[in-house]
């Protein structure tokens, strides 16, 4: 289980269930555990207002360095 939180402010933006190593390069939505981000339109924000990602339907594609993890992935 994987935490991903804001690169600017630190808040949780989602908890996420990863498999296997690898970068984050887009979130599935339907592994995605717990969502505390904020929708506008296609963009995925932060609290603060921070862009993390884009909708792209079946996952959000998530943009470089603007989030970090924490947590154990699983093999």
């Amino acid at each position: 289980m994987l935490t991903v939180k804001c690169a600017r402010c630190k808040k949780r933006v989602f908890k996420y269930l990863k498999f296997g190593k690898g970068k984050l390069l887009h979130c599935w939505k339907g592994k995605i555990i717990r969502d505390y981000s904020v929708h506008d339109g296609r963009e995925v924000k932060c609290q603060c207002g921070n862009l993390i990602g884009i909708d792209e339907g079946k996952w959000i594609k998530m943009k470089p360095h603007s989030f970090i993890c924490s947590g154990a992935k699983f093999r």
